[in-house]
């Protein structure tokens, strides 16, 4: 039997140590991130929101959290623009989502891809924030709401061409205001971009001379189907048009942000239709009844009128006033013909004194006048044409003089003469003594034309 070989101490040993598998951070994580990724593709999670953010890129960031953990969360813009109301911190919410890692940071979270309430629904939350937002800007306010015209012209509706709400509105028109004048603004009132193209009909129509108030309504329908007129966009319009809106959506029980906002709520469209002619039909009204009572006034005042007339008629001062009345009547014709007659007279008069200032002025007739001033004129001009040649020619004979004498005692005239003018080099003197300068001094000489710089090599005194 062999004995076991025995190694010397501090030699190593044959047998080797085992193999550590060693993961940097990034795999460990990438790890990590396929494993959750793989397990919780999809799940809901429901829990209160905080911390919720939304960046200017449009992704939304918040926090879900319940009494005993939280877990953050990022939802895209590509998932945010479907949201149908605004996250606010402290709302419980259920989402809809994967669950990843966020790999430079090494923490979990889970990118939502649906975001709803929990127990109320999303329209009705976004209903509650819009309406309490336009309600702390005032637009709910009963000082704001503007009277509707008594007897408006022309009517601005906007509303889907399709729609039994248009029909409703022009049948009642038709019928109770024949000639009103209709301007029709046809928009989606359901679906993707029907707020926008309503708040844009509004603004259009507000903005149209001549239009006196605006119908703006739809049919009935579902909480979905009249959502654009819960949008922030038409109130907004509704409440910055020039002119005053009449809100017709749906039916009676149906109440929407614009017909808040409005300055007349409907019921229904024949409703609106009914308000915006109801001035017609009062004025009517009124006009009938103030006819009536004028005609019940008149024919009492007559009959009092009549009877006072019989009662004076009886009375025994007046049964001869139809002769004084006769008599005033002779007169009163006198004094017209007299009348007449002066007036005819005045008129022959002035109109002798017209034709004595029309002679007048036929000889003092303007054309005339003209046509002397204009000879006159012509015969002065002529004189002061010569006259001017003449002065010219004198003046030109006195500067000749002048400038013949200015040339004779001009040093220039001398210098053409052949003669020079000598200065010492600094020319601050006239050399006149040969005796002022000395043999190697400079001098300027001045020419007619030109100077020159000498240097003195002799002299002579």
């Amino acid at each position: 039997m062999n004995s076991p070989t025995r190694l010397p101490f501090g030699a190593p040993s044959q047998r080797s140590a085992p193999t550590r598998n060693v993961l940097t951070v990034t795999a460990l994580t990438t790890q990590i991130r396929s494993v959750l990724e793989s397990t919780y593709a999809e799940v809901w999670v429901e829990g209160e929101l905080t911390n919720s953010r939304l960046w200017k890129t449009g992704h939304l960031y918040f926090t879900l959290r319940d009494d005993q953990a939280q877990l953050k969360a990022v939802m895209f813009r590509s998932a945010v623009r479907y949201l149908r109301f605004k996250p606010e911190d402290g709302l419980r919410v259920i989402a809809r989502g994967r669950v990843t890692v966020y790999e430079p940071k090494g923490e979990y979270q889970i990118v939502c891809e649906h975001l709803q309430p929990q127990g109320v629904g999303a329209l009705q939350v976004a209903f509650d924030q819009l309406k309490r937002t336009l309600d702390a800007d005032g637009l709910f306010a009963p000082e704001r709401k503007r009277p509707l015209p008594l007897l408006p012209r022309q009517i601005g509706v906007v509303t889907s061409l399709d729609g039994a709400a248009l029909r409703d509105i022009l049948n009642v028109l038709i019928r109770r205001h024949p000639t009103v004048h209709v301007l029709i603004r046809a928009t989606r009132v359901q679906g993707d971009g029907a707020a926008a193209q309503v708040a844009h009909g509004i603004t259009l129509l507000s903005r149209t001379p001549g239009v006196d108030v605006i119908i703006v309504g739809r049919g009935g329908g579902s909480l979905e189907d009249l959502w654009a007129f819960n949008e922030e966009p038409v109130a907004r319009a509704i409440a910055d048009a020039t002119v005053p809106i009449i809100s017709a959506v749906g039916h009676e029980t149906d109440v929407t942000l614009s017909d808040l906002v409005a300055d007349v709520r409907a019921p229904t469209p024949s409703a609106a239709a009914e308000i915006v002619v109801a001035g017609r039909d009062e004025l009517q009204n009124r006009v009938a009844q103030i006819t009536r009572t004028l005609g019940v006034c008149a024919a009492d005042g007559i009959g009092r009128r009549r009877t006072r007339l019989l009662e004076l008629d009886r009375r025994p001062g007046l049964a001869a006033w139809p002769a004084r009345l006769a008599g005033r009547g002779r007169h009163t014709a006198e004094l017209t013909h007299a009348l007449a007659s002066a007036g005819r007279t005045l008129l022959a008069s002035r109109q002798r004194r017209l034709q004595a200032a029309r002679a007048r002025l036929d000889a003092h007739e303007p054309g005339r006048r003209l046509e002397s001033t204009r000879t006159r004129l012509a015969t002065a001009r002529e004189r002061l044409r010569a006259a001017i040649a003449q002065r010219r020619q004198y003046l030109a004979s006195r500067v000749s003089d002048v400038t013949g004498r200015l040339d004779a005692l001009s040093p220039l005239g001398v210098l053409s003469r052949g003669y020079a003018l000598c200065w010492n080099e600094e020319r601050t003197a006239i050399l006149r003594d040969a005796s002022r300068v000395s043999i190697g001094d400079g001098v300027a000489i001045k020419l007619r034309r030109g100077e020159l710089t000498c240097t003195v090599t002799a002299k002579n005194e």
